[in-house]
């Protein structure tokens, strides 16, 4: 297991119920996409938060990356929805 901070904006954050926690990720949990469907199995709040993930955009230690992206010694995972500008 590893342990990372996961943080959560806007609805993310609104339906988890929580900005950030830490979490130790089991040993098959290796990819951003693998994140997400494993928080979708801790709770109805997490469900509903990643129920449509691919609209749900993610960071790697502040970075922007895709779902097949590695969590490999990431330090921190956030999640946010598409943003967009005007």
């Amino acid at each position: 297991m590893s342990r990372v901070t996961l943080v959560y904006f806007a609805w993310v954050r609104e339906r988890i119920g929580k900005r950030f926690e830490q979490r130790d990720l089991p040993a098959d949990v290796r990819t951003v996409g693998e994140l997400m469907d494993w928080l979708k199995g801790q709770g109805a709040g997490y469900a509903a938060a990643f129920a449509d993930d691919s609209v749900i955009q993610a960071a790697l230690d502040y970075v922007h990356a895709p779902k097949d992206a590695s969590l490999e010694n990431v330090r921190e995972v956030a999640f946010f929805p598409p943003v967009s500008g005007g």
